[in-house]
């Protein structure tokens, strides 16, 4: 009773949450405002959207594949269909709640591929930890190559707002440098007196551990017998990834024209918006908004763009994982009736 409790209260805080990011960001909005993102969602060509689901498919299959790459050095071999299955029945299980997703696709191979659930689980944990470290890599090579949209939109939307509201003057180069400095100092600040206070708290050793779990599944990479091929994976999974959310900008006339350069920022940043809220509700249209300024496109327009480029990834989550969650039962009693065994090439535990 604790446990459904807890559960349903984390699944408000985040669809609430979700709901606070919309009211955020339409509160300051004049009616014409709001009527163009309804007209852009409106005229849009959803066709696109198809295409998206489409690549969305594609790269979750790749994904599926890869993780087979790594439980091959446990001594499994499961299905492909049944692991693309499990895949996409986790994805669907945290768009309700975080993390249960890992527990729920594990959960599928242990009952249906016989593969003990704490093997798998280190796969998912190694899975984690590369994507993240493939996330992170992507993130500076980003903000490398976009120093000087990053430089504008700070002096467009942080230094000018501040100018006219404190009405101070000088170098705005200089200001911003100053103000990221500060902001750095306070994160070192904030980071050290965490340190000292919650060093020997239950939540920091979490924390600690979870840490310590992403370099030890890092490290795991090493036994791997197909190194290539997981790493030819990784790059078609994130490729996919930038076209879903790249083709989706020809579904609207006024975002057709930009470069693959602004579907990987909308990746990427959209990508943050999705970890601090589950789903990325409410927050990724506003992210993708704020992202597409960079690039001189209408708050209104990124901001019906972001709905459409988060309504492809979930409609995708939503009838991939659906049909899984129906398929997978009935087609595994297909194979057990014809082998007798649901997983008769595991032997290996």
């Amino acid at each position: 009773m604790k446990k459904t409790i807890g559960n349903i209260l984390r699944f408000s805080f985040f669809l609430g949450l979700g709901l606070f990011f919309i009211w955020l960001f339409m509160r300051n909005l004049s009616a014409e405002q709001k009527h163009e993102i309804f007209e852009s969602l409106k005229i849009a060509n959803y066709w696109w959207i198809v295409v998206a689901v489409f690549l969305g498919i594609l790269s979750h299959i790749s994904r599926a594949m890869r993780w087979k790459i790594l439980l091959e050095p446990l001594g499994y071999t499961p299905r492909t269909s049944n692991v693309f299955m499990a895949v996409m029945i986790g994805y669907l299980a945290n768009l309700a709640l975080p993390r249960l997703g890992e527990v729920s696709r594990c959960g599928i191979l242990t009952r249906y591929e016989k593969i003990p659930f704490n093997k798998s689980f280190g796969t998912v944990i190694t899975e984690r930890a590369f994507d993240m470290l493939s996330f992170i890599l992507l993130f500076f090579v980003l903000v490398i190559t976009m120093s000087g949209k990053l430089h504008f939109y700070i002096e467009e939307k942080i230094y000018a707002p501040l100018q006219s509201k404190f009405n101070f003057s000088g170098d705005p180069d200089f200001s911003i440098i100053l103000a990221l400095a500060a902001i750095a100092a306070a994160v070192i600040i904030v980071t050290i007196i965490i340190y000292k206070k919650f060093r020997h708290t239950a939540i920091y050793k979490k924390f600690y551990n979870l840490l310590h779990g992403l370099l030890e599944g890092i490290r795991s990479l090493t036994r791997i017998k197909k190194p290539f091929q997981f790493i030819a994976h990784t790059i078609f999974i994130w490729f996919m990834y930038l076209l879903m959310a790249y083709v989706v900008f020809f579904s609207l006339e006024d975002t057709s024209n930009l470069g693959l350069d602004a579907g990987m920022a909308v990746l990427i940043f959209g990508s943050i918006g999705i970890m601090i809220v589950q789903g990325g509700i409410g927050i990724y249209p506003a992210i993708v908004a704020e992202t597409l300024f960079i690039y001189s496109i209408a708050s209104t327009t990124g901001y019906a763009l972001g709905w459409l480029i988060w309504a492809s990834q979930t409609v995708m989550i939503l009838i991939a994982g659906v049909f899984s969650l129906l398929l997978l039962p009935l087609l595994n009693k297909t194979t057990h009736d014809k082998t007798g065994s649901p997983a008769e090439e595991n032997t290996q535990s």
